[in-house]
């Protein structure tokens, strides 16, 4: 049996988590993208009377889970988790629960400027149907910037790739590629 990977993307809002993952996507073999983004837009769109109006989205977080549960054990997918993971508590008890299924861990950390997320946010045509208690993606990057949140480290994950800007992309895609 091949190895699977699984690459967790970490970032904040329009940093380029989405469209690396379909990037990836494309170039690697046998792999799922699955993004939280189209788990909240789905919700949003279809059940939205459901959706609690304060407390943390379990609806979303079950659905998430149910289609990691499927690709894990019904599938032999690399996986692309891509939301944002900034909070280390949960992001190290996925990674330990992929490698405890024998995947090899990737994380791919994006860091880009502040300048650049306003910038993309200011020009973006992404709808806001995916957003719960935010009113734009502006309120998001603040509440985002107010987070306790830690950078990952090596330690997490068998590997880390640091984005800094959009020329790192193809570079960190032919890298996994190549470990796959």
């Amino acid at each position: 049996m091949k190895k699977r990977i699984v690459i967790m993307t970490v970032g904040k809002t329009h940093s380029g988590k989405t469209t690396f993952a379909k990037a990836l996507e494309v170039h690697l073999p046998n792999s799922v993208v699955i993004d939280q983004d189209n788990h909240a837009e789905f919700l949003n769109t279809h059940y939205k009377s459901l959706l609690p109006k304060t407390a943390s989205n379990k609806l979303k977080y079950g659905l998430t889970q149910m289609i990691v549960d499927y690709a894990v054990n019904e599938t032999d997918c690399h996986l692309i988790l891509c939301n944002s993971n900034r909070g280390i508590g949960g992001r190290v008890r996925f990674l330990d629960y992929y490698k405890s299924l024998g995947f090899t861990t990737i994380v791919v950390n994006f860091n880009i400027p502040e300048e650049v997320l306003l910038e993309r946010i200011n020009t973006s045509e992404r709808s806001t149907s995916i957003l719960r208690t935010a009113l734009n993606f502006e309120e998001v990057l603040m509440r985002q910037n107010g987070e306790d949140v830690t950078d990952p480290s090596e330690e997490e994950a068998d590997y880390l790739y640091v984005i800094k800007n959009t020329e790192d992309v193809q570079a960190v895609i032919s890298e996994i590629v190549r470990l796959a």
